[in-house]
């Protein structure tokens, strides 16, 4: 039996053990946390295409209205 407690092979295995544990806790607790800011991050590239979509409409009818006003312009 104390053989086996001063085991270098069965010491590394406890230690690898509590390792893989800890990581697994790790990743767990790390993984709403994740899924937040990714969904955050979708957010805000949704809210950044909205306001480039904005902006080109924006952008669109204020051309359209100089060229009407400049074809006016020509007529008269």
């Amino acid at each position: 039996m104390a053989t086996k407690i001063f085991d270098a092979g069965h010491l590394a295995e406890e230690q690898q053990s509590r390792i893989t544990s800890s990581t697994a806790i790790g990743f767990n607790a790390l993984q709403p946390i994740l899924r937040l800011q990714v969904s955050m991050l979708r957010l805000w590239a949704n809210n950044i295409e909205a306001l480039a979509q904005n902006y080109e409409k924006g952008f669109d009818t204020y051309r359209s209205s100089v060229e009407d006003e400049a074809q006016r312009r020509r007529a008269a």
